[in-house]
């Protein structure tokens, strides 16, 4: 009977060990592989070309892009101009040279600047270089309405009074036929 206490202790443990095992959670060795792959040259690229202004005396900017796919790729770059940024720089320089009518001319040449020298009531030097009143009659004749300036506000005057003075046909039937057009057209679509 000594040992009988022994041999309730020690079934006792096995059945709770085979229990314990048999009912726990199951755990499995578990493996994360990751598999990568090793690219030995890059992708190709297109680049773009670095222009380089770096003068301000130059009244030039650079623009460039470039467009890349799996396969092919495209790239460019162009130098854009800047005409106001010319038409300063000669008219400074005339200017500085003692020819002053000559560079109000240049700058006169921009829609803006005309408009601004005819609304102030100095105008424009005309040609031959006429300047005041002789300027004023140059630039309001046929042949100088023809000079000014495209997009010019004065221009658009001057164009306006000319079709008003023209003497309007009689039997115009274009107002008409617009309309009947328009109407027709807007039947179709609807």
């Amino acid at each position: 009977m000594k040992n009988d206490w022994f041999l309730w202790v020690c079934s006792f443990a096995l059945i709770s060990l085979v229990l314990g095992l048999g009912f726990s959670k199951k755990t499995y060795a578990e493996t994360n592989t990751v598999s990568s792959t090793v690219v030995n040259n890059t992708p190709p690229t297109a680049n773009s070309p670095a222009i380089n202004i770096v003068n301000s005396d130059i009244c030039k900017s650079g623009v460039s892009g470039a467009i890349q796919s799996n396969v092919i790729g495209f790239s460019t770059g162009v130098t854009i101009t800047d005409m106001n940024c010319e038409r300063i720089k000669l008219a400074r320089s005339l200017y500085s040279m003692g020819m002053k009518v000559a560079g109000v001319s240049i700058l006169c040449q921009d829609a803006r600047v005309f408009d601004a020298m005819y609304f102030s009531g100095t105008s424009c030097p005309y040609i031959g270089g006429k300047i005041g009143q002789d300027a004023v009659d140059g630039w309001m004749s046929e042949e100088g309405q023809k000079l000014i300036p495209e997009g010019s506000v004065v221009k658009a005057q001057f164009q306006k009074t000319q079709t008003v003075n023209e003497p309007t046909k009689e039997g115009d039937w274009d107002a008409i036929k617009d309309f009947g057009l328009i109407a027709l057209g807007m039947l179709l679509i609807f």
